[in-house]
């Protein structure tokens, strides 16, 4: 199946690689999912935006071999903040979808999953940090764990070992429930969400130019990774064609890093 045949009116961006953008509706935006799920295609990533006037849109990008990428947006109207859920056709849209709800206050209709992702304990009742109007204001100075539900396990000669956030190595956080039973790991609930620094609600303040500093600190392995790929579409947007002697020289920065990153793996091996 091809992007033409699902019957939108598509709009073909200025991009290096095929992507193609189309505005849908709340039965377009599920009667997509599942053609595409039909077609064996992949959902790339979920996210949301406030689009002014207190009224939020929300996006999908998919992937179709053969055909690109398909970026659908669905506009909710100024008193909604639900959109139809997609978790039921790509699993992977439910971290996603939770997500989004924890950022913006938008929430998955009839989503089996409705957890916060992000949300620990450390934000008050209502607050959404990407909201236009938040602020700081809205982080409480006491931080307090919330009770998060998860299947558990019961049974003779079971038990539960808890594991983070916070870890002795130098892995990334997270919190992880093993139910196990001798040597035997029945179950595992992880949690994670604990490195969101809301990066996203940085960036509106920097001038485009400037974005890409912002981008090469997200990660610090993957500084010069992040700031290209941050570049590169700021580059296709405005549809800038980059001199061959400075995707060169990218191009020898990205491979050092590259390196860099095997030789500190071998290392700690």
């Amino acid at each position: 199946m091809s992007f033409q045949a699902l019957g939108l009116k598509l709009v073909r961006m200025a991009t290096p690689f095929p992507l193609y953008k189309c505005t849908v509706d709340a039965q377009e935006w599920q009667r997509v999912a599942i053609l595409i799920a039909q077609s064996r295609g992949r959902l790339v990533s979920l996210w949301g935006r406030e689009s002014g006037g207190s009224s939020f849109a929300i996006s999908a990008l998919y992937f179709l071999d053969g055909n690109g990428l398909l970026w659908l947006e669905l506009p909710l109207k100024s008193d909604e903040v639900a959109y139809p859920e997609i978790s039921s056709i790509f699993p992977a849209a439910s971290r996603m979808q939770r997500a989004v709800y924890d950022l913006l206050g938008i929430k998955a209709d009839s989503a089996p999953d409705t957890r916060p992702w992000l949300s620990h304990g450390g934000w008050s009742e209502g607050f959404f940090p990407l909201r236009k109007n938040s602020t700081g204001d809205g982080v409480p100075p006491n931080i307090t764990n919330t009770k998060y539900d998860f299947v558990e396990v019961a049974g003779i000669g079971v038990h539960e070992i808890a594991v983070g956030p916070v870890h002795a190595g130098i892995i990334e956080p997270g919190h992880f429930r093993f139910s196990v039973v001798g040597e035997k790991t029945l179950r595992l609930e992880e949690r994670l969400g604990y490195t969101h620094k809301g990066v996203d609600r940085r960036f509106p303040d920097f001038q485009a130019n400037d974005g890409h500093r912002l981008a090469g600190r997200m990660s610090g392995d993957s500084t010069v990774a992040y700031s290209w790929a941050y570049c590169m579409a700021l580059e296709s947007a405005w549809g800038w064609k980059v001199p061959e002697r400075a995707i060169s020289l990218r191009a020898i920065f990205l491979e050092r890093e590259r390196i860099a990153n095997h030789l500190g793996d071998l290392g700690a091996l």
